[in-house]
């Protein structure tokens, strides 16, 4: 399959690198807003203005947009998928099913196929929750993330006025986790569940009150949790918070027979949340076009797709090493 990235921050290096380790992979081409004459891949890999990507058309199989979901997902795929096959990693999820609708309509006016909130969460932790679900039907589901940098988080902060740079910590109760892997089965409000880390460098002479009350009231990110945001200098943010480790915990506590009690839990720990995510984004686009050359077009999430797909094995090596 031929790929494609649209915009090369952190998650796009990541599906660079992520194509390099997929024989039947092929990067063709990076789309940037950025100087494209500033942007050094790691192979030897065209790299191209994002507002000339129209001129691409037919010299790629699927574009793996690598935005924000603040700001620029919202735009960018269902304008994209008018044109290409996409796969996107929004993760803003009060705003799936708007961002599905939008892209549906998008893609299934262009005869294209795209995938949404591509990831881990969204994406594989999703996975675990409709499995998990699905055997013990009589249960409850959590959700722990963390500790680890959420960069839809970081990115929103650093989208405020007078912001230069911000890393957000997603950080667990511990009491909570203890307490669900017991099998108490608590009731956990979303605060009691998680707090929110914030480090912030703030641009000379900003507004750190405001800019601390607008991280805080922000809806869908910190409005709901106990969050702390401390102001730091560029070079203790160069020093302490530039890796992008990640991970969590997805576990349902549920019963079944005569009253047999059963923990299933999916956990990961990342040490690069963005190259982690290119490679699901990657094995997701390899499902895209699949399903594309099959005559599936409109929109799909995760729950859409066979496991088989995402796999560069035959469904006769996946059966002999897999099953």
């Amino acid at each position: 399959m031929k790929l494609a990235i649209y915009g090369y921050g952190n998650l796009g290096k990541g599906v660079e690198y992520a194509v390099l380790q997929n024989p039947d992979a092929t990067l063709t081409g990076i789309f940037t807003r950025r100087d494209p004459a500033t942007v050094h891949p790691a192979g030897n890999i065209p790299v191209y203005p994002a507002k000339e990507i129209l001129k691409h058309a037919g010299e790629f199989d699927v574009l793996i947009i690598c935005g924000g979901s603040a700001t620029d997902l919202p735009e960018m795929t269902p304008l994209l998928a008018q044109s290409f096959n996409v796969v996107d990693s929004f993760d803003t999820h009060a705003n799936i099913p708007l961002h599905f609708d939008r892209v549906n309509l998008a893609a299934t006016g262009g005869g294209h196929t795209a995938l949404i909130s591509g990831g881990w969460d969204p994406g594989m932790f999703s996975l675990a929750r409709l499995y998990a679900s699905a055997i013990l039907p009589e249960g409850q589901d959590y959700t722990f993330w963390g500790r680890g940098v959420s960069q839809g988080h970081s990115d929103a902060i650093r989208r405020i006025d007078g912001v230069l740079d911000a890393r957000q910590y997603t950080v667990p109760v511990p009491a909570a986790v203890e307490a669900v892997r017991a099998g108490k089965n608590p009731t956990l409000s979303t605060r009691e569940k998680h707090t929110r880390e914030c480090y912030v460098v703030a641009a000379p002479g900003a507004d750190k009150a405001r800019i601390e009350r607008e991280i805080k009231e922000m809806p869908n990110y910190f409005a709901d949790y106990d969050t702390t945001v401390t102001f730091i200098s560029a070079e203790e943010m160069k020093q302490n918070h530039m890796g992008l480790p990640h991970g969590g915990s997805v576990i349902r506590t549920g019963k079944t027979g005569n009253g047999n009690r059963h923990v299933i839990e999916y956990s990961l720990k990342l040490d690069s949340n963005p190259e982690f995510t290119a490679g699901i984004l990657v094995a997701l686009a390899r499902a895209v076009d699949r399903m594309n050359k099959r005559g599936r077009t409109g929109c799909l999430t995760i729950f859409d797709i066979a496991p088989a797909d995402l796999s560069p094995l035959s469904p006769a090596e996946l059966r002999k090493k897999m099953l």
